[in-house]
């Protein structure tokens, strides 16, 4: 029995893991969209601490 409970933990484990790879990969679509992404939350920050809007 524990050792069917492993197996379904470790199911769950992998299709969650595949899920939040699936959905970042959606939300990118490419690397250049990623790198895209990341510039444009730095350049929020930046404007945020130097109190720019």
């Amino acid at each position: 029995m524990r050792t069917q409970i492993r197996s379904f933990a470790k199911v769950g484990l992998l299709a969650s893991a595949t899920l939040v790879v699936s959905l970042a990969l959606a939300a990118c679509n490419t690397v250049k969209g990623a790198g895209e992404d990341l510039k444009s939350a730095g350049e929020a920050g930046e404007k945020a601490i130097s109190g720019d809007k």
